[in-house]
């Protein structure tokens, strides 16, 4: 009897060991991905995984394509109108992940947006150049 309680519980923790060592190499099969955590305009939200390679377009079109059943009422017709937004800035489809230098291994918050057309890149850091022409005043 003594036998076949020291083989049960070897057997238990060998279960055990196996158990673990699966979750480790999940984890470790996306430890190189980036979480990202979108949210829409109604707050409601959603986790995917994206490897660091991946560009802002293929987000959307994954997205589109992979549309969460909790996100029905917010459902768009077209993955082209889908926008990301990321620290305060919308995404170019070119936009590359790892440019970001956004965590892999770690979860990343945008939101995501449906919008038609989006803004030009910011011109942001440009010093205006000088016209020719007046401003508010005359000078006599």
């Amino acid at each position: 009897m003594e036998i076949f309680n020291i083989t049960t519980q070897s057997n238990i923790r060998t279960d055990f060991a196996i158990t673990l060592l699966m979750h480790f190499l999940i984890d470790r099969k996306n430890f190189n991905k980036i979480n990202l955590k979108l949210i829409l305009v109604t707050g409601k939200t959603h986790e995917f995984l994206f490897l660091p390679e991946t560009a802002a377009g293929d987000i959307t079109q994954h997205v589109f394509n992979n549309w969460p059943p909790e996100w029905e009422d917010e459902a768009v017709d077209n993955s082209s109108k889908l926008r990301l937004i990321y620290q305060g800035r919308f995404l170019q489809n070119e936009s590359i992940l790892s440019s970001m230098r956004l965590p892999a291994g770690k979860t990343t918050v945008m939101h995501l947006v449906a919008r038609e057309n989006i803004p030009e890149p910011s011109s942001q850091g440009k010093v205006q150049g000088k016209t020719d022409e007046g401003g508010c005043c005359t000078i006599l």
